[in-house]
């Protein structure tokens, strides 16, 4: 199973899982970063990893899907498609009063069920510290004069408030520009992903492209469905692209703490653990096997290895094993301390391949074997008897309730 064989309807279903496996980057990430740097340590790694990819991936999400404008619409348009909002995990209701004012809440947020049980010092950094100068960010790809407030937000009060929350946003022509700073945003737009051209997506035939190709008018209700196979493969790719962007912040924030080594350590947990988590909830949305065909498509499907041609692998399947090969790419060779695909193709990070593959079959191990001429590095992916424990990182990953959330809304209106 690859992209190419899927379904408008399948290509829908993959789109929300996309924007939820971005999402779930940062809770596989940040657990590390409070074992390492405190909970005050991991509030400024949060702040500084939104703040550095969100502008470039927002932007590239515009220019896109045609709604390069700088009114409040536009940047509740880039909200709906940011793997830091992704559909009715994070149930964003947004409301337009003018091209300078409008508001949202939040109906249900995931990030707050993961947090609360966690204490209200966790729910304090996340909702005010983190929030505040990352909303700010998100919303300077659209305009640098936008302001978005709380109206009310957590801790809740009382414990069972809702909307969970609720902003409003709005642009105030005479204020001073948000400006972001430099030792974050540069290094972000230096790597190799920021610039990358993905206009070249795949198109779907005349019969299966019926939707959008442009979003250029904001739908508060807006589906995955509404938009066209061939439109669903282009975002498809950006959100993977997203992920790899947040990623390499991620490790940025770190190093700017430490060093580069010691945040490709912390890259390689977080990989490990969004990988697999990832990879099971691939399986379960297209009910596939827990064999060697169903860890193939996986591996195929897998928004670590998209999108083309920023990664390029190949897969293989054999009679007893899976074949999968890293094949020369920018994001492999991104500036340091680079990201998920940089630490494979250096060998640091096979378990993150076996994480893939026990997250359709827990009876699976991947061994790193030689490339060959034409890699940069190769897995062999095997079946034994018994089933193998659950990588810890995995673990610690599906603390979030994002690891086993169950889309609904889906489809077309009714």
């Amino acid at each position: 199973m690859t992209t190419s064989e899927l379904t408008h309807a399948e290509l829908a279903t993959l789109a929300r899982e996309y924007f939820l496996a971005g999402h779930l980057i940062d809770r596989a990430g940040m657990p590390h970063a409070i074992g390492r740097f405190g909970r005050d340590g991991m509030t400024q790694i949060a702040i500084e990893e939104w703040m550095g990819a969100s502008p470039i991936y927002t932007r590239r999400m515009q220019r896109l899907l045609g709604f390069e404008r700088d009114d409040v619409a536009a940047i509740f348009q880039g909200m709906q498609l940011d793997i830091g909002a992704p559909p009715e995990f994070m149930d964003f209701r947004y409301e337009v009063s003018s091209d300078i004012a409008g508001e949202f809440r939040l109906a249900h947020c995931g990030a707050l069920m993961d947090v609360e049980p966690m204490g209200e010092d966790y729910v304090v950094s996340m909702c005010h510290h983190i929030e505040d100068p990352t909303f700010d960010a998100t919303a300077v790809a659209t305009n640098a004069r936008a302001q978005v407030r709380p109206v009310h937000r957590p801790p809740r009060s009382p414990v069972d408030r809702h909307p969970h929350c609720h902003w409003t946003v709005r642009i105030e022509p005479e204020s001073e520009p948000v400006v972001l700073p430099n030792e974050v945003t540069d290094p972000m737009h230096a790597t190799l992903a920021a610039t990358t051209d993905l206009a070249a997506g795949a198109s779907g035939t005349a019969a299966e492209d019926a939707g959008w190709g442009r979003y250029e008018t904001l739908d508060p209700d807006l589906r995955m469905e509404d938009f066209s196979a061939s439109t669903l493969t282009k975002i498809l790719d950006e959100a993977a692209l997203q992920g790899h962007l947040l990623a390499q912040s991620f490790g940025h924030a770190v190093a700017r703490r430490s060093d580069a080594t010691a945040a490709r350590v912390l890259l390689v947990h977080q990989f490990i653990g969004v990988a697999g988590v990832v990879a099971g909830r691939l399986a379960d949305a297209y009910e596939l096997p827990p064999d060697l065909g169903g860890i193939a498509s996986v591996l195929r499907l897998h928004p670590a290895f998209e999108p083309a041609p920023y990664v390029r692998i190949e897969v293989d399947e054999r009679s007893d094993s899976v074949h999968l090969c890293l094949l020369p790419c920018d994001a492999a060779v991104e500036p340091a301390p680079g990201g998920w695909i940089a630490l494979l193709a250096d060998g640091m990070a096979d378990e993150a391949v076996t994480a893939i593959a026990r997250g359709v079959c827990d009876r699976a191990s991947a061994s790193a074997v030689p490339p060959g001429v034409r890699a940069l590095a190769a897995w062999e992916i095997r079946l034994g008897d018994q089933p193998h424990p659950e990588h810890p990182d995995v673990t610690l990953t599906k603390f979030s309730t994002g690891a086993t959330f169950q889309f609904r809304r889906t489809g077309q209106r009714q």
